[in-house]
Order: C-alpha cells, then sequence, then structure tokens
C-alpha cells in the first residue's frame, strides 16, 4: 500500500516512513525539500498519484497566532482538496491532546481548526492526538527560564516517546479509516514541573525549578488535567521517562 507521509522528514515523520516501510508499505516521506509544497500545492498531484493513504504529519514554521493558523487551514485544505482528486481513502492528521480546552492557545486552536476541516471534508479519516513528547522537555524548560530559574505550572502532563506516537500513527495509517479520534499518551501523569526537574536532574541543570499554578506554558495557562488524555479508550504507551532519560546519549 502507498502511504504517502507530509512532514515525513521530521521528528514524527521520519520514524512513521521507517515503520511503515519494516511492514512493507511503500512508504513515501514527503516535504517541501522533495518538492511537495503543501501551501502553494506544488507537487501534490504528483506525489499522490496512486496512494490510498496521506498521514500529515507536519508542523508550521511559525508559532504566531496568524502564521500557524493560516498554515495548518492552508495546507490541510490543499491536502485534502488534492486527496479527493488522487482517489485517496484514508486521511489522518496527527493532532494534540486537550487542543479545545486551552482555547487561549493560538496553536492549539489551529489545530482545532484543521481537525474541523478534516471532519467537515467527506473523506475517510483519522486523527491521532497525542500528548507532549519527552523530546520536548528541554523546550519547555528554556522557554520558562529567566536567569538561573525555571518558573514551571503545576498544571498535569502525560508526556510520551516520539518513537511511540509514531508506532501510533503508523499503526493508525495501516488500518482501515477510523472517521474519529484516538488519543495515545503516556503511562505516567506528572506535574510540569515536577517533570522539567526530574530532567534536569539527570542532565546536571543547575536551575532551579519552582512551581507556579500561575505560571504559563507557552503563553497559556494550565490548571489540571486540560492536557492530558480523558478518553477511556487512549492509547497509553509503557515507556516512563525515567527509562527514556537513561536511555539518551547527551541532555535533553
Amino acid at each position: 500500500m502507498k502511504i504517502v507521509v507530509i512532514g515525513g522528514t521530521g521528528l514524527i515523520g521520519s520514524k512513521v516512513v521507517e515503520r511503515l516501510a519494516q511492514h512493507g508499505h511503500e512508504a513515501v516521506a514527503a516535504s517541501p525539500n522533495s518538492g511537495v509544497n503543501t501551501i502553494t500545492g506544488e507537487g501534490l498531484a504528483e506525489m499522490l498519484g496512486g496512494a490510498q493513504v496521506v498521514v500529515d504529519v507536519s508542523n508550521s514554521p511559525s508559532f504566531a497566532d496568524d502564521d500557524v493558523l493560516a498554515f495548518f487551514t492552508t495546507s490541510t485544505a490543499n491536502l485534502l482538496a488534492a486527496e479527493r482528486e488522487a482517489g485517496v481513502t484514508h486521511h489522518l492528521a496527527l493532532s494534540i491532546v486537550g487542543a479545545e480546552r486551552l482555547p487561549s492557545s493560538g496553536y492549539l486552536r489551529a489545530k482545532v481548526a484543521q481537525e474541523k476541516l478534516i471532519k467537515e471534508s467527506g473523506l475517510p479519516y483519522s486523527i491521532v492526538r497525542a500528548t507532549q513528547f519527552f523530546e520536548f522537555v528541554g523546550r519547555i524548560a528554556d522557554e520558562a527560564t529567566v536567569g538561573g530559574t525555571a518558573r514551571l505550572s503545576t498544571g498535569l502532563m502525560q508526556p510520551i516517546a516520539a518513537a511511540d506516537v509514531s508506532a501510533a500513527v503508523a499503526r493508525v495509517a495501516a488500518n482501515d479509516p477510523i472517521n474519529g479520534t484516538v488519543e495515545v499518551g503516556g503511562p505516567e501523569r506528572i506535574p510540569q514541573d515536577e517533570l522539567v526537574r526530574i530532567a534536569m536532574a539527570a542532565n546536571g541543570d543547575s536551575r532551579v525549578v519552582i512551581g507556579d499554578p500561575e505560571a504559563t506554558y507557552f503563553g497559556t495557562k494550565i490548571t489540571g488535567t486540560e492536557l492530558v488524555p480523558e478518553s477511556a479508550d487512549a492509547q497509553l504507551s509503557t515507556t516512563t521517562f525515567a527509562d527514556w532519560l537513561a536511555a539518551q546519549p547527551t541532555a535533553v
């Protein structure tokens, strides 16, 4: 089965391509570097020829509110139109657990808008919503740091390894569309400040971590469980943050 992975050279996409190929699928990585531009539409028709599935794990190059909304809505609309012309029978998009619960975030509003376009397209689809990746804990810490102190939310997270997200996406892509949403997350719920504190201790980072209920997460306040899976059918991985940290060759 030919499966085109939009954003197929990135952190998640490259692993999705690898897993699908290991299972005998014709997995094709598509990105601007390979001549496929979902914003302009360049190369889409040629790339989607003969494809049964399109997996969209692309991301906006800019996280400014207007830019990210324009990216996800334009890219998704172009993809869906090209898929309809090519006869693609399954559109899969990677989204974020709890996106609709934090409307103050421009990025999450854009993901909700993307999901809406997919659901209303009339095309068979699957949406995989994932929690934050272990790989981004360092960036969370840096964003929250002023001087030698990182002030972080005490809201809960349930982070997951990027490899486990990729495995879930590949599994859904290789099966029939669910015409619905599946949530994936890690095995442990943990306050954001404690998550960062663990990472810093493992990496010998001397920054002071302060848990603050008023601290924001990329400009958005988390009060409790907005970013953790709520579905009873959520698929939880077995890789703990401690296990993942121990396997890293370099600091997070």
